[in-house]
């Protein structure tokens, strides 16, 4: 697998940045805490230019409330859900990070991977589908319990540096993960050979909500496709297959 690194500067340079800045307000130029920002863009800007480059730069706290999904509907979704919003000013370094790191990743991510990905989405994920059932008998669909909540931070990061090996762009993104708030609590899992007071101590969970959380749960299981015939349409983490026979 290819890596790549020299993407630090990339990341801190400010034409990215005031790119990252025009992302994170749309649908939110209105909003007070965008505005704010905006008024004094350039120096809010090169102020995170510096922290960036000179690695100081600490995430802010989260703002948390919680949706609701009626009990009567069906599945696992059902019930509440809890969201975490960053600071805007992170919310522009996320868009930052995704702009340089995203592209490097997206083309290895199998082909019927929809989710938060350009020319996918729901709609196409949906077609495909349609498409797999008009040519097999047999169905599997799946959605992963908890799954941003349950997401190991160790793991996560080990995945990430097959990919990148710039040493300032995982530490930017150990501190992101590392300045997450606590989500919903899951239960421990072993597995052969952990170490259970190793495995205590580790942060586990991922704010769902967050752009950058979007990115990092795209960790794609290749192998599900065109392993004896099976189909597989994914997004995040739900996964519909299709095959001929059982």
């Amino acid at each position: 697998m290819k890596s790549y690194g020299h993407l630090y500067e990339q990341i801190c340079s400010f034409e990215n940045l005031l790119l990252a800045a025009r992302k994170a307000q749309r649908g939110k130029r209105f909003r007070e805490n965008v505005g704010r920002f905006n008024l004094g863009l350039e120096r809010e800007l090169l102020a995170l230019q510096e922290e960036l480059r000179g690695q100081t730069y600490r995430p802010g706290g989260y703002r948390e409330f919680k949706i609701f999904r009626p009990k009567a509907c069906p599945g696992p979704r059902s019930g509440e859900r809890l969201i975490s919003a960053a600071p805007y000013r992170d919310r522009v370094v996320h868009h930052a990070l995704c702009n340089v790191i995203e592209p490097l990743f997206d083309r290895t991510f199998i082909h019927d991977s929809y989710a938060c990905r350009k020319g996918k989405g729901t709609h196409r994920a949906v077609n495909r589908l349609t498409a797999f059932c008009r040519r097999s008998r047999y169905a599997l669909q799946c959605d992963i319990r908890k799954y941003f909540p349950s997401i190991d931070h160790e793991i996560l990061l080990g995945l990430i540096s097959r990919k990148i090996r710039d040493k300032q762009v995982l530490g930017l993104i150990r501190v992101i993960l590392d300045a997450s708030n606590p989500q919903e609590p899951v239960p421990d899992l072993y597995f052969e050979g952990d170490d259970p007071a190793a495995a205590l101590a580790r942060r586990r969970g991922i704010p769902i909500g967050n752009l950058i959380s979007q990115f990092f749960n795209r960790n794609e299981p290749d192998n599900w496709n065109d392993n004896n015939g099976f189909r597989c349409a994914q997004d995040s983490r739900r996964a519909g297959g299709l095959c001929p026979s059982p």
